[in-house]
């Protein structure tokens, strides 16, 4: 791969301007990646810790998931919705049955997922449920990061998110996360849906309380609503199961999935769920220019192979049983708190200790890359493809780093 001319102290100028907290770049200039390493501009080798925020499950360039792209733009690349190509088709059909669902809608990005379910619900509210046109009320839950359109940061609770970018969407309950009783509260007959996180990534990579979503789904069976699980980040192998929601035998009605579904080659995302919900949609009623173009199918398509002989989930599972017995090994020396699944990790920073974004640049100066979240926490998430001395290298450097 040939490296882009940039100037490093370029990106350290636009580091210092860059206000929003979730996307504040580390002051690298990648050029190259392979695997579980990426190289910036002067030839330095980083151990990649952040994957992307999960949308690197399979590791950077992956050699499967660049033959599918390399072979599908040898034939037709991009086509509008207006036609038809023949990846489309096994592209959903190959989608629903690893994730045993009926219907599948394709899109591009995750916050575009979030949006089409939010529709689906409304719209089913209103044909199959017998809401009142225009009352359709959806539960979510605070401390939550679905994207950053306007309807989906009206019902953040992240101020940044939110400044400046009112009137929001109304339609919106918000409720704490993990807490059933309040979810049963907040329902009524207006209610069409339940969206909610599995595990929430944004906000530290936070675990429910064990039988919380199982609840939930009990909640919604009563009254009569739809789930809906964002899948984005704790999907498709990240948690050690396809679903994190798999962890408590619950199905959702929908699922809305991105991130590693393009498998860190271009942007794909789809919603996924039962035929009788995404089927309340009729022709012309939604689309999406360029959701399951060719290219985008033929990378997904190379991703659900990959998913499907359960390699992945596997790795997540031993390797991050792995990363959390030593993250927690850290606890009382400069960790507060570790949590997780698979290899997903959220580590607390204890106070006293350096900032989030302290902590990633030392990282970075170790030849580790890690994001911080919410300025006291890092979040781990390494590609499913790392090696066990990769990953010890990684938690050595964040021992290291935090014990001070």
């Amino acid at each position: 791969m040939t490296a882009t001319t940039i100037d490093p102290s370029d990106i350290v100028a636009l580091d210092e301007r860059w206000t929003t907290h979730n996307y504040h770049p580390l002051p690298v200039v990648i050029a190259e990646a392979e695997g579980a390493w990426v190289t910036d501009v002067t030839g330095r080798r980083y151990l990649d810790f952040l994957s992307g925020y999960s949308a690197l499950n399979f590791g950077h360039r992956h050699p499967e998931l660049v033959a599918a792209a390399v072979a599908q733009l040898g034939r037709v690349t991009l086509t509008s919705r207006a036609f038809h190509h023949d990846q489309l088709g096994l592209f959903c059909r190959e989608l629903a049955q690893l994730t045993g669902t009926d219907l599948v809608l394709p899109m591009n990005s995750g916050a575009e997922a979030v949006e089409s379910a939010i529709k689906v619900a409304r719209k089913w509210a209103y044909r199959v449920k017998g809401v009142p046109e225009g009352t359709a009320e959806i539960v979510v839950a605070g401390s939550n990061f679905h994207g950053r359109t306007t309807t989906i940061v009206s019902f953040s609770t992240d101020d940044i998110a939110r400044a400046d970018f009112g009137p929001f969407t109304p339609g919106f309950v918000i409720v704490k996360y993990g807490d059933v009783q309040a979810l049963a509260d907040a329902v009524t007959d207006r209610t069409a849906a339940v969206l909610v996180e599995p595990i929430q990534g944004e906000a530290g990579v936070v675990v429910p309380p064990a039988g919380y979503l199982a609840a939930v789904r009990r909640v919604c069976d009563t009254h009569g609503v739809l789930l809906i699980a964002d899948e984005i980040q704790s999907g498709l192998a990240r948690t050690g199961e396809l679903f994190a929601l798999d962890h408590e035998g619950v199905r959702a009605d929908l699922y809305t999935l991105g991130k590693a579904l393009g498998g860190g080659i271009l942007p794909v995302s789809a919603v996924v769920g039962r035929g009788d919900v995404l089927g309340v949609l009729r022709p012309g009623e939604h689309g999406s220019t360029f959701g399951g173009n060719p290219l985008a199918c033929a990378v997904g398509r190379a991703v659900i192979r990959l998913l499907a002989s359960g390699e992945f989930q596997q790795r997540s599972r031993e390797l991050g049983a792995h990363l959390h017995s030593r993250l927690g090994e850290l606890v009382g020396h400069g960790v507060a708190e570790v949590r997780g699944r698979g290899l997903w990790a959220g580590v607390d920073i204890a106070p006293g200790g350096p900032s989030g974004r302290r902590a990633s640049e030392a990282l970075m100066g170790r030849g580790v890359l890690c994001k911080e979240t919410h300025d006291t926490t890092l979040r781990v998430a390494p590609p499913l493809v790392i090696s066990k001395t990769d990953l010890d290298r990684g938690i050595d450097a964040i021992a290291t780093v935090l014990a001070g």
